[in-house]
C-alpha cells in the first residue's frame, strides 16, 4: 500500500528541498500526487520516492532537466537505459579529456621546455590522393580517423607505401574552421580513383621538427616551432603540412606516434653557429 506525505516529510525521504521540489513541481518534472484545493498544500506518495532519488542522482551528474524528463517519462525500461547509457558515455569522454588536461598541465609545470630540433628542407612538388573537406576544429579527430582510415585502405589495395599528412589552411586556425587537406602521395603516374581525389601539392621550403607521442600536447611543438620560424626564417604564404609518420592508422598506442610539423619558409635561412 502506498502512504501520502507531506512536502516536507517528502524533502526529508529524497534529500530534495522543499524548494526544489517545487520547482520540479512548476516545470512538470516531479508533480505532487495531489494538492489540497482549499489549503493548496502538497502531498506526495511514497511510490513516488525512486522516482525523485533517480531525478537527484541525474541532476548530480549535470545531466539537463530536459534529458532528466526523458528519461523520467521513458515509455519503457529500454529507453530509459539507452538515455542514460548516452549520458554516462558523454560524462567518460569528459572525464577522459580532463584526465588529459590535467596531465598536459602538470607536465608544463614539472618538465622544461626541451631544446627543439628544426630541420631546414626543400620538398619538391609531388602528386598526391587527396580529401579535401572544411572542418571544424572540434570535429577534426573524427574526421581524421575517417578519412585516414580510407586512405590507409587504398594505400594496402596498391601497395602505397608513403606517410600520409595532411595541410591545414590558416581559418582552420584562426576560425576553428577552414580546409584540411589529407594526402597519401602517389607516383606521378598513378592512376585516378573513385572515392579520392589527385591533387598535385607544390613545391616549397620548410621549417620541420618532430613531435612524438599524442596529440595531447600538439600546440606546444606548434608554438616552439613558429616561435622559432617567427624568429630565424621568413614566413612563405601557404598552408602548414602534417606528415605522420607513425599515426593512428598504424594500430600503435598514441605514445609511439610520430609526427613532422612543416612550416612554409621563404628560402633556408643561413644561422650562425
Amino acid at each position: 500500500m502506498t502512504a501520502s506525505v507531506t512536502i516536507g516529510e517528502f524533502s526529508r525521504l529524497t534529500h530534495l528541498s522543499v524548494k526544489t521540489l517545487h520547482h520540479y513541481h512548476e516545470i512538470g518534472l516531479l508533480a505532487p500526487a495531489r494538492i489540497d484545493a482549499s489549503s493548496g498544500y502538497r502531498r506526495y506518495e511514497t511510490a513516488q520516492v525512486p522516482v525523485a532519488q533517480l531525478i537527484r542522482r541525474l541532476r548530480d551528474l549535470q545531466m539537463p532537466l530536459a534529458q532528466v524528463r526523458s528519461v523520467v517519462e521513458a515509455p519503457d525500461v529500454q529507453t530509459r537505459d539507452q538515455t542514460l547509457r548516452l549520458h554516462l558515455d558523454q560524462m567518460e569522454r569528459e572525464l577522459a579529456q580532463t584526465r588529459d588536461v590535467v596531465a598536459s598541465l602538470r607536465s608544463m609545470l614539472t618538465l622544461p621546455a626541451g631544446e627543439l630540433a628544426v630541420e631546414y628542407r626543400f620538398v619538391p612538388s609531388f602528386r598526391a590522393y587527396s580529401v579535401t573537406d572544411r572542418v571544424h576544429r572540434d570535429a577534426i579527430d573524427e574526421w581524421c580517423g575517417t578519412t585516414f582510415g580510407l586512405l590507409g585502405e587504398i594505400a594496402g589495395t596498391y601497395g602505397i607505401s608513403a606517410a600520409s599528412g595532411a595541410t591545414y589552411g590558416d581559418e582552420f586556425f584562426t576560425e576553428d574552421l577552414g580546409e584540411v587537406v589529407a594526402f597519401l602521395p602517389v607516383a606521378p603516374d598513378q592512376p585516378a580513383i573513385d572515392r579520392v581525389g589527385l591533387t598535385d601539392l607544390p613545391a616549397s621550403y620548410f621549417a620541420i621538427t618532430r613531435h612524438d607521442g599524442s596529440f595531447k600536447d600538439f600546440d606546444r611543438t606548434y608554438g616552439a616551432l613558429g616561435s622559432h620560424v617567427a624568429e630565424y626564417c621568413e614566413i612563405a604564404p601557404g598552408p602548414i603540412r602534417e606528415l605522420y609518420l607513425v599515426g593512428p592508422g598504424d594500430g600503435v598506442d598514441e605514445t609511439e606516434f610520430r609526427t613532422e610539423i612543416c612550416w612554409p619558409i621563404q628560402r633556408i635561412p643561413h644561422l650562425k653557429g
